[in-house]
């Protein structure tokens, strides 16, 4: 069993966080689209950021920002334009954000960190934010993480919030996150943005080093259609308001938080795939038998984003084949005569044999997953064997439906 429990809260459950989201008037919907999240001391702050060469204006200020200090006070997230691909005018945009949020907190700007989301291309519509950023702050509350939750989402069509609690040092330590993405999503980072809060006093660079880990088990273990984006960003404080001692470097404590995190980061990770656009089912790919965790991992990705097993399971085919043949160009080394695959509690080839099996049966198990409740009765389990290995892995994804194509095609017109 888990050394934690879940929790209500979101990214203000953790203790001495506030956090708002309002309407601005960034979004032509009218729906909320700024969000602001504040921890009441300095925190310890870590980044893991989009790997694409042409990155959004804030992705670069919160690397320089981090580099040059490891600590903040705020998160400020605007949704509806992207600032990415918008030269220097968007990298001043950003300045004057956090510039804005400066003068509404008396805090320093250095202590402000910076996400969008939107239509790349688009700069932010600065006169609607500033105007915005003092009617944000008054609006910050110790239960505002579902406000700031719904104001960061833009094709998404649930909000996606966890909060988890666990002890150290005879005292509750709370971990909380809020996320949004449902396209753009594949390694190494997906269009996602990712929000995590915790009230353990830890390190910086263990911090750093915990955080990058989770995501290379969550955030970097999702995709839905294998494209990766311009503004991805998962963003973590740690504000040491717990009253925990601190964890300066890796031990049980440290390992019980990290675990902790990581559950954190895997749920909203799955939240995201779940709601790949137009998605039925949640697709949870788990690899063992492999060398090691990395290529089990790499193997549960390829078969997690194939195309063509992603459309057999909206269509509730159990094609296995395009299973075998995804982990089989994955670029893993392994010996086919020792291939297993099982699709729920079906063995389709064990091995490297095919195995008779219902079809009928492994189909209405599809369905059944596509009526199932959302993030609990709704997973395709797909099961991979490759060897003796003792490196195991997983990856999440979701089916591949009519509706993605339309989404997609009608994005801006």
């Amino acid at each position: 069993m888990a050394d934690w429990q879940e929790i209500t809260g979101g990214v203000t459950a953790p203790r001495g966080y506030r956090s708002a989201g309002i309407a601005a008037g960034l979004k032509p919907s009218g729906l909320p689209d700024l969000a602001l999240i504040v921890s009441d001391v300095e925190a310890i702050a870590a980044g893991v950021f989009t790997t694409s060469h042409v990155k959004a204006a804030p992705v670069d200020y919160c690397r320089q920002r981090l580099q040059g200090k490891h600590s903040a006070r705020a998160i400020l997230c605007n949704a509806g334009q992207a600032n990415a691909a918008t030269g220097n005018a968007g990298w001043f945009d950003a300045l004057e954000s956090a510039m804005t949020l400066e003068q509404a907190l008396s805090i320093p700007s250095e202590s402000v960190l910076l996400a969008s989301t939107g239509v790349i291309g688009q700069r932010i519509r600065m006169d609607a934010l500033k105007a915005g950023i003092p009617k944000l702050v008054a609006a910050l509350s110790e239960t505002g993480s579902d406000a700031a939750a719904r104001a960061i989402i833009t094709t998404d069509l649930v909000t996606k919030s966890i909060a988890l609690e666990t002890t150290i040092g005879d005292r509750p330590v709370r971990i909380g996150g809020i996320a949004k993405g449902s396209g753009m999503i594949h390694p190494n980072m997906a269009t996602m943005l990712a929000f995590v809060t915790c009230d353990a006093a830890v390190s910086p660079s263990l911090w750093q080093q915990m955080l990058s880990r989770a995501a290379d088990r969550s955030f970097n273990s999702i995709t839905v259609d294998g494209d990766t984006s311009t503004n991805d960003s998962l963003i973590a404080l740690a504000n040491g308001q717990s009253r925990t001692p601190a964890i300066t470097e890796m031990g049980a404590e440290a390992e019980k938080l990290e675990a902790m995190l990581t559950a954190v980061c895997q749920h909203l990770a799955k939240a995201i795939a779940r709601d790949g656009e137009g998605a039925t089912c949640l697709v949870e790919v788990q690899v063992t038998g492999a060398q090691d965790e990395q290529a089990a991992r790499q193997v549960a990705k390829t078969i997690a984003g194939s195309s063509l097993v992603k459309s057999a399971i909206f269509g509730r085919d159990p094609n296995w084949g395009r299973i075998a043949a995804a982990a089989g160009r994955a670029g893993v080394p392994f010996e086919q005569e020792n291939l297993k695959i099982n699709l729920g509690d079906f063995l389709l080839m064990d091995n490297g044999q095919p195995l008779p099996f219902d079809r009928k049966a492994a189909s209405e198990y599809l369905k059944k997953a596509a009526q199932g409740a959302y993030l609990k009765e709704d997973t395709v389990l797909i099961s991979v064997t490759l060897g003796n290995g003792h490196g195991s892995g997983k990856a999440w994804g979701c089916d591949l439906s009519y509706d993605y194509v339309k989404i997609n095609a009608e994005y801006t017109t």
